[in-house]
């Protein structure tokens, strides 16, 4: 099949901001927008997304070089490498880059639909909200871990459901939502301080390390149902990544290009709803991935709009990193990874408020 390449439109301008847009048109009529410069930085963010993920394999009380965890997967390693590869260490690995790519989205998603770049499943409730369904489960019924993780996801869609229904108002608005959402973040803290209240010394413990967000001991239980939501959802929210990007211009604008702006809304924030319940039951709420993996995935595309698939793949690449310098740094699981990305994640967003701050817009 074969096609032809044209300059897009905005080509002057987007060269204007260091960007090379073209647009691809095949022989049958079909016509794609490529953005040079977020497909290099998508690129580049796969290889070190995987790249990570080779080493965090190769950590722990088995060392093991990169050659040998790529031939352990090649299947040319030892049975005692392949045991340690396939069955203790993979799924570890899997679980990082499956809940970074859906934090990474569901906070592209969330900051899109609010017009915020402070929207994100940590600040407007939705992380609680699962919390709070595996405190539930913790501490009243001493769940193991399929119970705690069922309890997560549903106290997260139950959480997205009361908050949309609070924010409808003849549709969801961004400014809104992010009020509905702040203020069911403090109500929901304030119920996961009370549970801790109700837990004798083995529940708090157990609940005070799923709530700090954790790789460690992940298998493939967690991998398959994880993998399963990433792959029926992720490419959904893909699929509305233009309208998306058409809401960031107002509801007006965008309903005279021909968006359903409501529907858009609510398709794309139960996704995202779903995906932060199901990475949360996997991991744990992991801190400030959803807000800062979206900001720094657009700060290296330099392009407008919501960047969905730049924001996965930071997403990933940004929670494996984190669990292996927690490993090298503090040794084999002795940091739970959601600490070190809630120190970096607070600084980040220390230098976000001062930076709107200094622009004038807060």
């Amino acid at each position: 099949m074969s096609s032809t390449v044209k300059t897009a439109p905005g080509q002057a301008e987007a060269a204007r901001n260091g960007r090379a847009v073209r647009a691809v048109r095949t022989a049958g009529g079909l016509s794609v927008r490529l953005d040079v410069r977020t497909l290099v930085v998508a690129v580049l963010l796969a290889a070190v997304a995987l790249f990570a993920s080779v080493l965090l394999i190769g950590t722990g009380d088995f060392p093991m070089s990169p050659a040998d965890v790529l031939a352990t997967l090649t299947g040319s390693g030892t049975t005692a490498q392949e045991f340690i590869v396939n069955d203790l260490r993979l799924p570890r690995v899997l679980v990082g880059l499956l809940v970074g790519a859906a934090f990474g989205v569901a906070g592209a998603v969330f900051q899109a639909v609010s017009r915020n770049p402070l929207g994100s499943p940590d600040v407007l409730g939705f992380s609680q909200g699962s919390t709070v369904g595996a405190l539930l489960v913790i501490v009243f019924f001493q769940g193991g871990t399929f119970a705690v993780a069922a309890g997560s996801v549903v106290g997260g869609i139950v959480t997205g459901l009361a908050i949309f229904l609070l924010a409808w108002k003849g549709g969801i608005h961004g400014y809104r939502f992010v009020l509905v959402g702040i203020g069911a973040a403090a109500m929901l803290y304030a119920m996961v301080l009370y549970l801790m209240t109700k837990a004798n010394i083995v529940e708090a413990t157990q609940a005070v390390t799923w709530m700090t967000g954790t790789l460690s001991g992940r298998d493939w239980d967690q991998v398959r149902p994880l993998a399963v939501a990433c792959a029926v959802l992720i490419p959904l929210a893909l699929l509305y990544g233009r309208p998306l990007r058409m809401l960031e211009m107002g509801d007006d604008a965008a309903y005279a290009l021909g968006v359903r702006v409501t529907r858009v809304r609510v398709v794309l924030l139960t996704a995202a709803v779903l995906l932060v319940a199901a990475a949360t039951a996997a991991a744990g709420p992991i801190a400030f991935l959803a807000l800062t993996a979206p900001q720094l995935a657009r700060r290296l595309t330099r392009s407008p709009g919501p960047n969905l698939l730049p924001a996965a793949l930071m997403g990933a690449a940004l929670l494996v990193t984190a669990d292996w310098l927690s490993q090298q740094v503090f040794g084999a699981d002795q940091l739970p990874v959601g600490v070190l990305t809630g120190v970096l994640g607070g600084g980040y967003l220390l230098w976000l408020l001062a930076s709107e701050r200094k622009a004038g817009r807060i």
